[in-house]
């Protein structure tokens, strides 16, 4: 879904990603890279706060995870990365949402309980009114 998604999104998007532990973020984010056409594995950046991947469209991904405070986020000039014409994908955006554009879209990726291990379920909101048509072909996609 990940990689659908970045096959098709737009530049200037950017993409709230939340969940537990575990639950995939990291992984979804992969997929976003390969849909984007990154050539290089999109790691967690929980300790660097942010990575950079060249693709279709730059692909700045960003782990607010290891942050304590919002004042934290101001020597990462987000501002530069949140309007630029890349995709922006935060990691446990939920800590800080504030510090996020209004518009955006937010994906929570929770354990499917009755499912497999690895079964996930993704719950997908907009916030803000930014145009997202591209959202209809996603769904289209994969299927929800």
């Amino acid at each position: 879904m990940g990689r659908r998604l970045g096959e098709i999104v737009p530049p200037g998007t950017i993409i709230a990603l939340n969940g537990e532990l575990g639950a995939g973020k990291t992984v979804f984010a992969q997929g976003v890279g390969l849909g984007l056409g990154v050539r290089e594995l999109v790691t967690s950046p929980s300790f660097v706060l942010m990575n950079v991947y060249r693709g279709r469209l730059d692909l700045y991904h960003f782990d607010f995870y290891r942050l304590d405070e919002e004042d934290e986020l101001d020597a990462l000039g987000l501002e530069e990365y949140f309007y630029s014409e890349g995709v922006a994908l935060v990691e446990w955006a939920g800590k800080f949402s504030r510090a996020l554009p209004p518009a955006r879209l937010e994906i929570t990726i929770t354990r499917n309980e009755t499912g497999g291990e690895d079964e996930r379920l993704l719950y997908v909101s907009l916030r803000g009114d930014e145009n997202m048509e591209f959202l209809k072909e996603w769904s289209k996609q994969c299927c929800f």
